[in-house]
Formats: structure tokens, C-alpha cells, sequence
């Protein structure tokens, strides 16, 4: 419970989507920007999902093989929620052509410890 607690602390910025061309059932779906990190300032990864929770718990499973499972990438660091996906999968790939310097500057605003905020059942 610790867990969630810290992930409602550091869920940031809920958006309300802009986007017109959004179709009625994206605009329904919630959507999540997240950062991954391998350690403190260590190997970073953003992702996009509808679902935080069953995302979060696949990386940190290595249930898919990729980056991720490769560089030990499964320490949720930081997340932002939207209203809907579509909005969130333009702020992913905006954030994805960010110097790392800014990536960790927001990571650290947020969560200056880089705390794990995984919450479901932890590491």
C-alpha cells in the first residue's frame, strides 16, 4: 500500500486532452507517460500504456523481451496521466527526443530519490 501511496504522490501532471482528431473511444481511454530507469541516473526508458499498472508489472516481470528485460530497465521512476491516450502518446514522443539532461531534471522534481513507484507488490 506504501507503493501506491508514493505512485498517487509522484502521478503528475493529469491533462485534459486538446486533441480534436482523437476518435470517441481513444477520448474515453486513460492514458500514462512513464520513465523506467535501471538505477539512479542510470539507463532510462519512456513508454506509453493505457494500462500502468499491467505495463509496470511486465517490465518489472521481464515477461516481454526487449530493452528493457536486456538492461535491467524496470525501476518506475516517474509517470504523468492523461485523459486519454492520444494526448499521452504525443507527449511520449515529444519526451523521447528531450536531452537526457531534461528527462532527469523532470525525474528528479518529481521524485528526488528515485524511488521504485511500483505498486504492485514492489521489487
Amino acid at each position: 500500500m506504501r507503493a501506491l501511496a508514493r505512485f498517487r504522490l509522484f502521478l503528475c501532471h493529469s491533462r485534459e486532452s486538446g486533441n480534436p482528431a482523437a476518435s470517441g473511444s481513444e477520448r474515453m481511454k486513460k492514458g500514462y507517460v512513464y520513465i523506467l530507469a535501471s538505477d539512479r541516473n542510470g539507463t532510462l526508458y519512456i513508454g506509453v500504456t493505457s494500462d500502468i499498472g499491467r505495463r509496470e508489472w511486465e517490465h518489472r516481470t521481464k515477461s516481454q523481451s526487449g530493452f528493457t528485460a536486456r538492461y535491467g530497465v524496470d525501476r518506475l521512476v516517474y509517470v504523468e496521466s492523461f485523459d486519454d491516450i492520444a494526448t499521452a502518446i504525443v507527449r511520449e514522443k515529444a519526451m523521447k527526443k528531450w536531452r537526457r539532461a531534461w528527462k532527469i531534471e523532470l525525474i528528479e522534481k518529481a521524485n528526488p530519490e528515485w524511488e521504485n513507484l511500483s505498486f504492485n507488490g514492489g521489487m
